[in-house]
C-alpha cells in the first residue's frame, strides 16, 4: 500500500473537524454507559473469566458443536447450509430469491444489520442480480443511502453529524431540511414500514447459535430484526460459524456481557430466541467459513472468541481519532471490520490486503481490558505485524514496513548479545541531546513517522541497569488460589431489602416504560384505554376477560393489523434485574401484538417476577420462538442521541396482577 495511502487516510481523518466532533461523542457516551452497565454485576471479572473459556472451548471443538447445532435444526423444520466462501453464501441467496420470485422484475429483501453480510459484500452481489435490498437499522440505512460502509461495529453512522443526517433525508427522502432527531428517526420509521410489510424476504445476522437447542440469538434495540424474521414468508439467518454456545445457560452469561459492554444496557430492547419457523414461515440458516476453519488453525484462532461487541474500538485511543474508514486495505478498499479487532480479523480473514492495519496501534493493552471475553488483542496485533496468520502468503515480518523489519532485525541482534545491548543504551543516552524533541536531528524521513507525527521522548540520564540496587526490590510471587470457571456466580444479589416486583418496577420505569398493579386487569386495561380514546386493540387470547370487553364500546380481534394502535399480549415472566417480560410464540400472533402497535400492553402475574436472565432460560427451552422486551423501542445512531419508538412500540405498559 500503501502504508503512504494509510498514513494519507490517517491525516484526513484527524484532520476532519465534523469526524472529530462525531466520534468524541460517540466514545464519551459509550465508555460511560458502558462503566455504569457494568457496575450492577460487580462479579463481572469471574464472569468475564468464565465466557472466555466458554468460547475457547467453542472454538476447540467447533466440529462438534457445529454438527449438533445442525442436527437440531434440522429436527426443528430450518434448512441450514453450509457455505466455505463470500461467493458460495451469495449463490445460497440467490437460490432462495429465485424460489420466491413473483412476477415482479425484482425481489425485495427486507436486511438487519448483519457485520458478515459486509464481509462478503452481499448487498453488491444480490443488487448486480435485480434483487433490492434495503438496510432496515437506522445507521445502517443512513450509510446505504450514502453508498457508505458502516464506520462502527454497532454504531454505523458514528461519523456523521445530524446536519449530514438532516440534507441527506432532504435529498433522498423529500422531507423539509431538519436537525430534529426525532422527526428524521419517525422519517426512517415511516418509509421502512412499507418496507417490512412488503418484503418477500427477511435477511439477518445471528449472535449466537444455541448447540443445545438449534436456536439462534438476535439481539437489536430498534424492532428491525424482529420485523425481517417474523414479517416475510422467508427469513435468511446469515451466521459466521464460529458464533455457536454450548448451551442456554451459556448464552445467558454471553447476554450479560454483550449488551453491557455494546451500548451500555443491561439488556437489549430486543432477544429474541428463535427455535421454529413461526406459521407458514421458511427458514434458513447460512453457516459462513469465509477462512474461519483456516484462522482457527492458526496464531490468531483468539480472534474466533470475538463477540462483536465493539467495545475494542471505543476503548481504542487510535480508533477514537480515526474513525472506521480509516482502515482501509493495501487496494484502497474500506476494510469491513475496524479497529483492534478487525485489525485481526481482517487480514486473518481476508489476507494480505489488510494487513498494515495491525500498525494502527499503540498496543496500550485498553483494548484486552474492554474485551468482555478477555481476548489478548495486543499479543495477536504484534502477530500479525510479525506475519503470523492463517494467510500462508504473508511471510516472516509481513505485517511490517521494510524499514520496521529492518530495525528490528538490528534491534534483534543487539538486544541479544548483553555487552552490546549495554553499550548501546549508554550509546543512547550519549546522544539523547541530539535525538530530543527540541533538537533539529530529531526529523527523520517522513516515511518514519518519527518527527511528523511521532515525537522521541528523551533518552534516561542513565540506564536501568545502572539505576537498579538489587536490595531495592522484592519480588513475590502472587498466590491465586485455583478457581473453576464454570463453578462462578452469574447472578449477583438483588438490592438489600427489595423485592423482585420493587426492583423489576424500578427497572423498566428507568427505561421509560410503564408498570400498573391490577386487581381487576381486565377492568384496569379498558380504563387506560378510554382515557386514551382507544377502540380497537390487537388481542392475544386467554389475556383479558373479552366478554367484559364486548360489553364495552372496545373492538379487539387476534389477527395482526398494522393500523391498530395497542396491542395486548401475556407475558410469560418478568425479569426483576433488567425490567424485562418474557414474549412467547403462540395462538393468534403474540409476538406480532407486542411489535407492530405503537402501544405494548402486557399482562404480568407478579409471582412470575423472576430474579435474572439465567432464572428463565428454561421456559424457552421448547418454545418456538420468543423474545424478551425490555423497554420501548429506541436508537442512538444519530449522533448518539437518544430516541424512543423507532421500528417497535413506543410504549410499554405492564399491567402486574397478584398470583
Amino acid at each position: 500500500m500503501s502504508s503512504v495511502s494509510f498514513r494519507k487516510r490517517i491525516q484526513e481523518s484527524i484532520n476532519d473537524p465534523s469526524l472529530q466532533t462525531a466520534l468524541d461523542n460517540n466514545t464519551e457516551r459509550r465508555l460511560k454507559g458502558r462503566a455504569a452497565a457494568f457496575e450492577s454485576i460487580p462479579d463481572w471479572p469471574e464472569r468475564r473469566r468464565r465466557a472466555h473459556a466458554v468460547r475457547a472451548d467453542v472454538i476447540g471443538h467447533l466440529d462438534d458443536y457445529l454438527e449438533k447445532f445442525t442436527a437440531r435444526n434440522a429436527e426443528n423444520g430450518i434448512i441450514v447450509h453450509r457455505a466455505k466462501d463470500a461467493a458460495e453464501a451469495i449463490h445460497i441467496v440467490l437460490d432462495i430469491c429465485a424460489g420466491v420470485r413473483k412476477p415482479a422484475p425484482e425481489v425485495l429483501i427486507a436486511k438487519s444489520k448483519s457485520m458478515v453480510s459486509e464481509e462478503i459484500e452481499l448487498n453488491h452481489a444480490l443488487e448486480k442480480q435485480g434483487v433490492r435490498v434495503v438496510e432496515t437499522d437506522l445507521g445502517e440505512y443512513i450509510v446505504q443511502l450514502r453508498h457508505e460502509r458502516p464506520s462502527h461495529i454497532i454504531t454505523p453512522a458514528a461519523h456523521l453529524r445530524k446536519e449530514q443526517v438532516a440534507e441527506l433525508f432532504h435529498e433522498k427522502l423529500g422531507i423539509p431540511y431538519t436537525t430534529d432527531i426525532p422527526t428524521l428517526t419517525a422519517t426512517a420509521r415511516k418509509v421502512l414500514r412499507e418496507v417490512f410489510l412488503t418484503a418477500d424476504i427477511g435477511l439477518s445476522g445471528v449472535n449466537f447459535g444455541v448447540a443445545e437447542t438449534g436456536s439462534i440469538c438476535i439481539v437489536t434495540n430498534e424492532g428491525n430484526g424482529r420485523m425481517v424474521t417474523s414479517l416475510p414468508p422467508v427469513h435468511i439467518a446469515l451466521m459466521g460459524m464460529e458464533r455457536i454456545v454450548p448451551g442456554l445457560d451459556d448464552l445467558a452469561l454471553m447476554l450479560s456481557l454483550l449488551p453491557r459492554s455494546a451500548t451500555g444496557q443491561k439488556l437489549t430492547v430486543y432477544t429474541q430466541l428463535l427455535r421454529k419457523p413461526l406459521a407458514g414461515q421458511q427458514r434458513h440458516i447460512i453457516l459462513l467459513d469465509n477462512g474461519r476453519m483456516r484462522l482457527r488453525n492458526s496464531p490468531l484462532k483468539e480472534s474466533l472468541y470475538c463477540i462483536r461487541c465493539g467495545a475494542c474500538l471505543n476503548a481504542c485511543p487510535v480508533f477514537r481519532e480515526l474513525g472506521g474508514h480509516a482502515y482501509i486495505g493495501s487496494d484502497l478498499s474500506i476494510a469491513p471490520y475496524p479497529g483492534p479487532i478487525g485489525s485481526v480479523i481482517s487480514p486473518g480473514l481476508l489476507g494480505e490486503n489488510y494487513v498494515d492495519l495491525a500498525q494502527a496501534s499503540s498496543l496500550c493493552g485498553a483494548c484486552k481490558d474492554a474485551c468482555p471475553v478477555d481476548i489478548d488483542l495486543p499479543k495477536l496485533l504484534t502477530r500479525v505485524r510479525a506475519g503470523y496468520s492463517s494467510q500462508p502468503a504473508f511471510g516472516d515480518g509481513k505485517g511490517l514496513s521494510s524499514p520496521t523489519r529492518l530495525g528490528l532485525q538490528l534491534y534483534a541482534r543487539i538486544a541479544t548479545h548483553p555487552k552490546l545491548y549495554a553499550a548501546s543504551q549508554k550509546f543512547a543516552a550519549l546522544t539523547s541531546s541530539l535525538l530530543s524533541p527540541f533538537s533539529p536531528w530529531m526529523r527523520l524521513p517522513a516515511f518514519t513517522g518519527w518527527g511528523q507525527s511521532k515525537d522521541f521522548p528523551r533518552f534516561a540520564g542513565r540506564t536501568f541497569r545502572e539505576g537498579w540496587n538489587k536490595e531495592d526490590f522484592s519480588v513475590h510471587e502472587a498466590q491465586v488460589p485455583p478457581q473453576n470457571v464454570k463453578d462462578l456466580p452469574v447472578t449477583p444479589p438483588p438490592p438489600s431489602g427489595m423485592s423482585n416486583i420493587e426492583q423489576f418496577t424500578n427497572e423498566l420505569t428507568m427505561l421509560g416504560g410503564h408498570v400498573h398493579p391490577a386487581k381487576n386487569v381486565t377492568r384496569d386495561v379498558i380504563e387506560f384505554l378510554k382515557a386514551r380514546g382507544i377502540h380497537r386493540i390487537h388481542l392475544e387470547p386467554n389475556t383479558l376477560d373479552e366478554h367484559a370487553l364486548q360489553e364495552t364500546d372496545i373492538e379487539f380481534t387476534h389477527q395482526p393489523d398494522d393500523k391498530l394502535l395497542v396491542g395486548v399480549t401475556n407475558a410469560a415472566c418478568g425479569l426483576a434485574d433488567t425490567g424485562s417480560v418474557l414474549i412467547v410464540d403462540g395462538a393468534e400472533f403474540p409476538l406480532q401484538a407486542s411489535l407492530l402497535p405503537e402501544i405494548h400492553i402486557a399482562v404480568l402475574k407478579s409471582t412470575d417476577i423472576l430474579p435474572s436472565l439465567p432464572a428463565a432460560m428454561h421456559r424457552v427451552k421448547e418454545v418456538d420462538a420468543a423474545v424478551f422486551i425490555t423497554g420501548p423501542s429506541r436508537t442512538a445512531d444519530i449522533e448518539m442521541t437518544l430516541t424512543i419508538g423507532v421500528h417497535g412500540p413506543k410504549e410499554i405498559h405492564v399491567f402486574v396482577v397478584d398470583g
